[in-house]
């Protein structure tokens, strides 16, 4: 077979189209013809800076939709043929290829009313929003929840999730793209680069701050956003978390919460591995039934694969970049 692979750590620019030996299904695992990938951040990131598990040439890409065309030993939930979709273990080979050897727990079958691209668009990015938003943050008599860079992947899922769930929604986003965060539930968007979010966020909550905070940007902001939190608020990070050294005990009492939505394939534990493939079920649940938008942006040939990684590295993406990694 053919895929994307790299030589040693390494920019996208080193990414060749080569020749690879064909996965095979071993014990607990299935082979799925990759039809459609989504093009992640992590995808790029962890490209360049390397990993000590892999072994190179290394495939990356940690989002798939296809079809199983091998099912391995003990596996008896999926057959030849069956349509399915897997968030994949960052320390083995992945999606930027023909065909893919993925883990059969972590595996689910797409429903028939949902794409293949939009399969592959909800994995990663969705994925890491429900993990935050539904099963992390504690929703339940709360009313007011910041989510940041609502414009791509991730925010803007996490935009539409809390707005099913009935929060009032504040966002982070350019100002060129305020319309679209707003068209996915946003309420109110804010422009980073030229407005004091935090007192903007003070402002609009009567100086109490918001009951939630999703932060996918980094530490420093994340330690920012402890001052936008109301009394016993919650935050949630997928980029590092706060310095909670700049917060007086019994004074704020926040929930400070990590996301890490990959690490459950190297905690070794199988229900973790097993939740991968609920929440990917119950958001492309979702799709199905016309309540989540999969925010398809862009779908790309698999030779344009490397140009799309460079677009997502330049944060110019709304929603997700789907690549076709079938011929026509």
């Amino acid at each position: 077979m053919k895929a994307w692979t790299i030589e040693q750590s390494g920019r996208i620019e080193n990414l060749k189209w080569s020749d690879v030996q064909d996965p095979i299904a071993e014990k607990g695992q299935l082979v799925v013809k990759v039809i459609s990938t989504a093009l992640n951040p992590v995808d790029y990131k962890i490209m360049e800076s390397g990993n000590s598990n892999w072994t190179y040439p290394h495939i990356s890409g940690v989002d798939l939709a296809g079809e199983v065309i091998e099912v391995g030993e003990g596996v008896t939930q999926f057959r030849v043929g069956d349509r399915v979709a897997c968030h994949t273990d960052l320390n083995k080979n992945g999606g930027f290829a023909e065909k893919a050897a993925v883990d059969a727990v972590a595996s689910t079958k797409i429903p028939d009313a949902v794409s293949f691209d939009q399969t592959a668009s909800i994995l990663c990015a969705g994925m890491t929003a429900y993990q935050a938003v539904i099963q992390k943050l504690n929703y339940i008599q709360k009313e007011t929840i910041l989510i940041h860079a609502g414009a791509g992947g991730v925010g803007g899922f996490a935009i539409q999730l809390a707005k099913e769930l009935g929060l009032k929604v504040f966002t982070t986003a350019s100002s060129h793209n305020h319309d679209w965060v707003k068209s996915l539930g946003a309420d109110v968007a804010f422009d980073y680069k030229t407005e004091d979010v935090t007192k903007r966020i003070l402002k609009e909550t009567n100086n109490e701050g918001v009951d939630l905070i999703f932060n996918t940007v980094g530490p420093d902001e994340a330690t920012e956003d402890l001052k936008r939190l109301t009394f016993s608020g919650q935050l949630a990070y997928i980029a590092g978390g706060p310095d909670m050294g700049t917060v007086k005990p019994f004074t704020l009492a926040p929930s400070v919460h990590e996301v890490a939505l990959g690490a459950a394939h190297s905690s070794g534990i199988h229900r973790a591995k097993e939740n991968l493939a609920f929440m990917a079920k119950d958001l492309m649940d979702r799709v199905a039934e016309g309540k989540l938008d999969a925010m398809v942006n862009k779908v790309l040939s698999r030779d344009e694969l490397p140009d799309g990684l460079n677009e997502v590295k330049g944060n110019h993406v709304k929603g997700k970049i789907i690549v076709r990694m079938q011929s026509e």
